[in-house]
């Protein structure tokens, strides 16, 4: 073998039967993936792609340089993500050969799964979920391969061109590169955005059902291997985000090719400042309600997601409550934190501050109780720094026009407030729920929109680098589905704080982050994910977004203080 033409690979983490960690081997330059397949051994779920220097690629890719080889399982959490995305490009093959005069539109997440509708509008006939199913089973019985390559950029043209694939065209006008990566199967192409599983053959796991207008693509859930648990519905939640969808459909923002002509023709600004009114009216609806119940519901109860943006949505919200004559008094849950020291221990051994527990719930109780009954009340501020309340508190009492508002992460868990009647409680779910697609068959993950938001809000006031935040999302992740998710449904309004412009506006913070982080560490393969997702945004000048913006929340200079 000629040593001058070949690359040195290590193995690291294999499953069962594999290679032992820590081997090397001398490849030819250009080897593909795929011939270490049996190397890899038995893994949980399966083999859903690799991570090569800390990237995650497809099976399909070819090595030209010396690296470290890692399985990725379909059964971690980069695997299911990779299942999910895998299993909406074998719908959008299933419907071109079921449905080849039909544009099937992916639009948002809902519980387990993904909502779909069809781009003329029209309900889906009965029986089109059964036909649809049977045509993705059918594509997993004959496990054709899903493969990776490029196009030469002309050509791609012609090809989305030629399938209708409007919004992915559009995307063309943002990018630039000589050569286009799309994924194929079965004579189907589509623009690549992440990697997929190798073959159909994988994704036997799902579930398609008719609902609203549309249908429902389902998955399983984290943790419940192949098994696709009974359907839960959230109305609500459904209900945000298809007034949203409406709203965007309206002025023609409903994909990131959209958004990305209006920068180019120089009218972002004004599509801001309607974003901004919109959202603005939302919340003076919300107003409107709590004023309607203002006799007997004086407790506002403010609760969402890391970086949904609560805080600033309590001082708006605060703001649109004066206006209809109430005072409001604001009051953080964090203020009632036992500290660290009290806190009950998590897995590891450390702190959980995000437990229920690590709350003095009976003293804040008691408080809420005190002063509903019309009762002064010294509410505690906790420092933070020391990891104590400090040794004076805020005198507040509420008066005939008051209202309390209480924000915190367990705001819509009732046994936070267990004393209070809940005819007494208005609760308010806020989160970031965006409508934007990158094209018909691409989503954007609302959880995707928080994170960006997080890690610029981490950069610009706590000095925290990308990889640091990238780093604590799991765990951030894993508290919500614990603390929050569970109670959302029990809201009695959500409000979306997403801005559908937001992303181009984060893309001139993130940017340079995210290419801070080096693919010796292991967030470089989230990071560059980050980074492909973002260079279909044209960038928006962040002077552009109004001082009372959530998203000032993030990019700072806001007019409220926090």
């Amino acid at each position: 073998m000629d040593m001058s033409n070949t690359i040195t690979v290590r193995f690291s983490h294999t499953g069962k039967g594999g290679v032992q960690e820590g081997r090397e081997v001398t490849c030819p330059f250009g080897v593909p993936v795929d011939s270490f397949l049996e190397s890899f051994g038995e893994l949980e779920g399966g083999l859903a792609a690799v991570r090569v220097n800390n990237e995650i690629l497809p099976l399909s890719s070819r090595l030209e340089i010396n690296c470290v080889l890692e399985p990725v399982s379909l059964a971690s959490p980069d695997g299911r993500m990779i299942y999910r995305r895998s299993l909406a490009f074998l719908l959008a093959v299933a419907a071109r050969e079921r449905f080849p005069h039909r544009r099937l539109m992916v639009g948002h997440s809902l519980g387990h799964g993904y909502y779909y509708t069809f781009a003329d509008g029209k309900k889906p006939e009965p029986g089109d979920a059964a036909a649809l199913e049977g045509e993705m089973r059918k594509l997993i019985a004959e496990d054709p391969p899903i493969s990776c390559g490029y196009m030469a950029y002309a050509e791609a043209l012609a090809l989305f061109e030629r399938n209708r694939q409007a919004d992915t065209l559009l995307l063309f006008e943002q990018r630039g590169e000589s050569k286009v990566r799309v994924n194929r199967c079965k004579g189907f192409a589509d623009l690549y955005v992440e990697p997929l599983v190798s073959r159909a053959g994988l994704l036997d796991a799902f579930a398609l059902m008719e609902y609203g207008d549309g249908l429902l693509l389902r998955y399983p859930a984290s943790g419940d291997g192949k098994t696709i648990r009974p359907f839960e519905d959230s109305p609500g939640l459904f209900s945000v985000y298809q007034e949203y969808k409406k709203w965007g459909n309206i002025l023609g923002v409903r994909a990131v090719g959209q958004l990305n002509r209006f920068v180019a023709e120089r009218t972002a600004k004004d599509y801001i400042r309607i974003a901004e009114a919109f959202q603005a009216k939302k919340l003076s609806e919300i107003a409107d309600r709590i004023y309607e119940r203002r006799r007997e519901a004086r407790l506002i109860l403010i609760a969402g997601p890391s970086s949904s943006g609560k805080t600033t949505t309590a001082k708006r919200l605060a703001i649109q409550i004066q206006v209809m004559g109430m005072s409001p008094i604001m009051v953080s849950m964090d203020d009632y934190y036992r500290g660290p020291g009290e806190a009950p221990k998590d897995e590891k051994g450390q702190p959980d501050l995000e437990c229920l527990e690590a709350l003095d719930v009976p003293y804040l109780n008691r408080q809420l109780v005190e002063l509903l009954n019309g009762e002064t009340v010294d509410i505690p501020l906790f420092d933070f720094k020391t990891g104590k309340r400090g040794e004076r508190g805020r005198p507040i009492k509420l008066n005939e026009h008051s209202v309390l508002i209480l924000e915190g992460i367990h705001g819509l868990n009732d046994a936070c407030t267990s004393q209070v009647e809940r005819k007494k409680k208005f609760k308010l779910y806020v989160s970031a729920l965006t409508q934007l697609n990158l094209d018909d068959h691409n989503r954007i993950p609302t959880s995707d929109n928080r994170l960006l938001r997080r890690m610029v809000r981490d950069s610009q006031f706590r000095g925290a680098g990308a990889a640091k935040s990238i780093q604590m999302w799991p765990s951030v992740q894993a508290g919500e589905r614990k603390h929050i998710f569970p109670f959302q449904d029990g809201a009695d309004v959500a409000f979306n704080s997403a801005l559908d412009y937001e992303l181009a506006v984060l893309k001139f913070y993130a940017d340079p982050l995210l290419r801070s982080v080096k693919p010796n560490m292991r967030e470089y393969a989230e990071a560059r994910r980050l980074l492909s997702f973002l260079e279909n945004f044209a960038p928006i000048p962040p002077q552009y977004v109004p001082g009372n913006s959530i998203l000032r929340e993030f990019i700072g200079e806001s007019e409220f203080k926090y």
